[in-house]
């Protein structure tokens, strides 16, 4: 069960990541971090939600803000995603789902009848001391980057 709250410090992780390369919370230090977790490489909710990242990154950055997007899909699949849609960040493969269960996005779905267990569209906003600001979960991807970035731009503001 995740141990998640807002206005606490978020556990360290380490995952491996496209770019051939293992990141860590403890990476982004004395940056905001945007960690955004989705179902599924290269499907179509995830393709728009990952390109508007994308086409906001710069904005994230003059904020001293990195974003990583995380699913339980393999690097190999992460690569072909991050390069076809041009993604200046890296993605986290949680095959053993443990960010995923850390950030308590593992839930219940119900697909033409059938329930399985798959990831929530879900986004977390964590400051550059490591401590949880913001979360939104249940995500429609349509305005949630702008709402993101407005949050980023609150939390700079409130400094």
């Amino acid at each position: 069960m995740s141990t998640l709250e807002v206005g606490k410090k978020i556990e360290d992780f380490s995952l491996p990541a496209t770019g051939d390369q293992t990141l860590s919370l403890s990476d982004f230090k004395g940056r905001n971090l945007v960690i955004y977790f989705y179902p599924k490489d290269s499907t179509p909710g995830c393709t728009t939600e990952g390109q508007d990242f994308r086409d906001r990154y710069a904005a994230f950055q003059k904020l001293d803000t990195d974003i990583l997007g995380v699913s339980r899909d393999g690097i190999k699949s992460h690569e072909n995603f991050k390069a076809k849609q041009e993604f200046p960040f890296e993605l986290l493969s949680d095959k053993e789902e443990t960010l995923c269960r850390q950030f308590d996005v593992i839930k219940e779905k119900n697909m033409f009848g059938k329930k399985s267990l798959g990831v929530e569209r879900s986004t977390f906003l964590v400051d550059k001391k490591g401590v949880l600001r913001r979360e939104w979960r249940k995500v429609k991807v349509k305005g949630h980057v702008e709402e993101v970035l407005e949050a980023v731009k609150e939390l700079e503001a409130a400094g």
